[in-house]
């Protein structure tokens, strides 16, 4: 079986650590869903919101918002195995800003778009 470089370096984490580890990241991955599937909502069945083009527009950045989270949770993971494999601190994360700023925007664009009803 093939494991990355940094999988064989260190010494093996505690199974709970990273079974913690990988929850988070799941949750992760379930709020880059979230976002995923409220783009598609509103580009599908927002249809009494206008401009339309703001609405599109809002669909492809949440598209591309959940992408970019679900990347930044792999990285956020795998920088967190190989701090546990080398008994460093963990890294801070970069996630819970990023999500938080992207949130507000999309609010706020969501809210334009409602004021222009």
């Amino acid at each position: 079986m093939w494991l990355p470089t940094w999988r064989q370096s260190g010494q093996e984490p505690d199974y709970r650590f990273s079974l913690a580890n990988e929850r988070t990241f799941l949750a992760w991955i379930r709020s880059a869903l979230a976002l995923l599937a409220g783009g598609v909502l509103l580009v599908q069945f927002a249809t009494r919101l206008s401009p339309p083009w703001l609405l599109a527009s809002i669909g492809i950045a949440l598209a591309g918002f959940a992408g970019l989270v679900s990347v930044v949770a792999y990285r956020q993971w795998r920088d967190n195995e190989i701090a546990m494999r080398h008994a460093r601190p963990l890294p801070p994360s970069v996630a819970i800003p990023l999500l938080a700023v992207l949130v507000l925007l999309v609010a706020m664009a969501i809210a334009v778009a409602v004021w222009r009803r």
